[in-house]
């Protein structure tokens, strides 16, 4: 277990730390989460507070910080609906970084990953696992409110048509994406980062969007996009919503 007096607050955000290691900084974050930790994630002790280690090679949010991207991270209080949460990995540190006063709406569609979101949920209190397909959001609009940030992490040719479905929906006047941007699904026999410039012009309409960053040597063929809505599209907010019972299944609501 690294030795507490070696971590350093970040002016970043106040729940993530780095530390000093012989070639690069180490990042951490400050976790709401209850021990033991899972799947051989790492935690330690700084200044009283309980941390895990933002690993790179685990989470694609922790890949673009180890990769000098230095965008905003979600911030103390916010609520953000996580596309594709698959076993909460990311979500859960999404959750960390949004605190006891902040929201997290993880949307998974594939049972056997939802199963241990689920149990994730039951560690973290303020992450809130949907069982809904990501093309849909009407099915969810019963369950997710305006959120300040939405997280995509999806594997689907139609990544991009996603996104923007799920930002007429949800998200706030001048809110922000991020997307872990999985380029080989989209269509093959085209370069990755081809697919990351076109990703990025298709956004540019709604989206001030920065320049693709990519996620290599921890996540192949992956890029990440940073994105902020535009003044232009976010006149009116989330323009499609209804209140309409759909047919997503919630797990358990935050405490």
């Amino acid at each position: 277990m690294p030795r507490p007096s070696l971590f350093r607050p970040t002016q970043r955000h106040p729940s993530l730390w780095s530390r000093p290691e012989e070639r690069y900084p180490t990042y951490w974050v400050e976790t709401l989460g209850s021990l033991p930790p899972t799947h051989g994630e790492r935690w330690s002790a700084a200044r009283g507070r309980t941390v895990r280690h933002f690993d790179p090679y685990r989470s694609k949010l922790a890949a673009a910080i180890a990769r000098g991207w230095e965008g905003d991270l979600p911030a103390v209080g916010e609520h953000w609906l996580y596309l594709g949460a698959a076993s909460g990995t990311t979500a859960s540190f999404v959750a960390d970084l949004v605190g006891p006063t902040g929201r997290v709406y993880a949307v998974e569609r594939s049972l056997r990953p939802f199963g241990r979101l689920i149990s994730a949920a039951e560690r973290w209190p303020n992450l809130l696992p949907i069982l809904a397909d990501a093309r849909r959001p009407r099915e969810y609009v019963d369950w997710v409110p305006p959120v300040a940030g939405i997280y995509l992490d999806i594997s689907q040719p139609d990544q991009v048509e996603i996104l923007r479905e799920n930002a007429r929906f949800f998200l706030q006047d001048r809110g922000r994406a991020l997307v872990a941007l999985k380029a080989s699904s989209i269509e093959r026999g085209v370069p990755p980062a081809q697919h990351a410039r076109r990703a990025a012009e298709a956004l540019a309409v709604e989206f001030r969007v920065g320049a693709p960053l990519s996620l290599a040597p921890f996540h192949r063929a992956h890029y990440f996009l940073d994105l902020n809505r535009s003044p232009a599209s976010s006149d009116s907010g989330p323009s499609a919503r209804r209140s309409t019972r759909g047919s997503g299944s919630p797990g358990p609501r935050p405490r």
